[in-house]
């Protein structure tokens, strides 16, 4: 999760620099965890479990590994704890509490990322492929699932795949990048972007819940991975995390 320049100065105090900050970006994705877990416990069926996002899954799943029956309530601890760490240190280290018209300013900018990126990407895709109508991402066994399971796996889709694509893997692939490669942080970025794209765009193909492998749909997610890279890299957490949720409601639900 990123945090904005320390410079001082307006520039230390504007939106765009205090909207990235851990006191604004992880309180902002907290209704989407709340929103999230309550319709994964509402919608989940007894003696059939309850059905996740897939980056879910796979962070609920290696906890599990090492801690066994406990280990999806150990990762929710670990989640809420460190979320709260981080707010709390970065609130005392500023001396800043949270003000609620920057909140509505971030609901206001991951709406419009979202719809513009939804009709960027696509225009582009089909540019470069020549084809639009193919670009449907409700498709398998999704495209029989309920208005509220899309909604719910979207709001999932904002908050865990941001946190394990971006948070996690590409800023290990950059790490990697440098150490491996010798790259500085700018080329190393662009590599992990890339790369981590590309695992986003395949991640969406596996499993019992996969989608159809299509080179359209491929495509249009690798450029969705790489635009929400970028936007993590420059708006922080939140409001990517925001902006992939509505931005995956509005595919899902139409």
């Amino acid at each position: 999760m990123t945090n904005p320049s320390r410079a001082g100065g307006k520039g230390r105090n504007s939106y765009f620099a205090v909207s990235r900050s851990h006191r604004y970006s992880i309180l902002f994705a907290l209704p989407l965890l709340i929103g999230y877990e309550a319709l994964a416990a509402l919608l989940a069926q007894p003696g059939k479990g309850e059905l996740r996002n897939g980056a879910d899954a796979i962070l609920r799943a290696a906890f599990t590994a090492v801690a066994g029956v406990h280990g999806s309530a150990i990762f929710m601890a670990v989640i809420v704890l460190v979320g709260v760490g981080l707010v709390v240190r970065d609130i005392r280290a500023t001396g800043d509490r949270p003000r609620p018209r920057v909140f509505i300013g971030m609901l206001a900018e991951s709406t419009a990322l979202a719809g513009i990126f939804g009709i960027v990407i696509g225009l582009t895709t089909a540019k470069l492929l020549g084809s639009l109508h193919t670009l449907a991402i409700a498709q398998g066994p999704l495209a029989n699932t309920s208005w509220s399971t899309r909604l719910m796996l979207s709001l999932g889709a904002g908050l865990y795949e941001e946190l394990f694509f971006r948070v996690l893997l590409v800023t290990a692939l950059a790490a990697g990048a440098r150490v491996v490669l010798g790259l500085g942080p700018k080329g190393a970025g662009i590599i992990a972007a890339i790369v981590g794209a590309f695992i986003f765009s395949a991640f969406h193909y596996i499993g019992p819940y996969g989608d159809p492998l299509q080179l359209q749909s491929f495509v249009f997610r690798m450029l969705s991975g790489l635009a929400f890279s970028a936007l993590y890299l420059t708006r922080g957490f939140g409001i990517t995390a925001w902006t992939h949720a509505l931005y995956d409601a509005f595919l899902l639900l139409t």
